[in-house]
């Protein structure tokens, strides 16, 4: 493969114009979750158009726990680490439980919420946002 002397190291095999080493066999990749749309089938509408911000969140719920109704103005996907979550969309009354070493994908712009059963649960929440946009807005009453 040809190379330039400007190139940037783009993760995948080509670092400032030198071809980087072999992969490590041992190490794996793997793709829990990709989607345009959330969970239930509501398809994504456009992405916001402005700098992209990443924001990763490690959120812990506890047994017996229901978290407010919200929505989130971005896409974002979940990671169950421990025990499990159900969410729940309001408009429909439409739930799905998800459990430890599965991965979501949640509503944008749709009223939802998470609750829990008799365990708590770890999840790791990625929102693909913008600068100053919140990871999530609570439901108007």
């Amino acid at each position: 493969m040809a190379t330039s002397s400007n190139s940037r190291n783009d993760g995948h095999g080509q670092a400032g114009g030198r071809a980087a080493p072999a992969p490590d066999p041992r190490v794996t990749s793997e793709v829990l979750v990709q989607s345009d749309r959330a969970w239930n089938g509501a398809v994504y509408p456009a992405y916001p158009a402005s700098r992209p911000q990443l924001t990763v969140v490690r959120m812990t719920v506890p047994a017996h726990s229901t978290l407010p109704w919200h929505l989130h103005a971005a896409p974002n996907a979940g990671y169950v680490l421990a025990g499990s979550l159900t969410l729940e969309d309001r408009r429909s009354g439409q739930t799905r439980t998800f459990v430890s070493g599965e991965a979501f994908t949640e509503e944008m712009g749709l009223e939802h919420r998470g609750f829990t059963g008799d365990g708590a649960c770890t999840v790791i929440l990625t929102y693909a946002g913008t600068p100053d946009m919140p990871t999530s807005t609570p439901a108007p009453a």
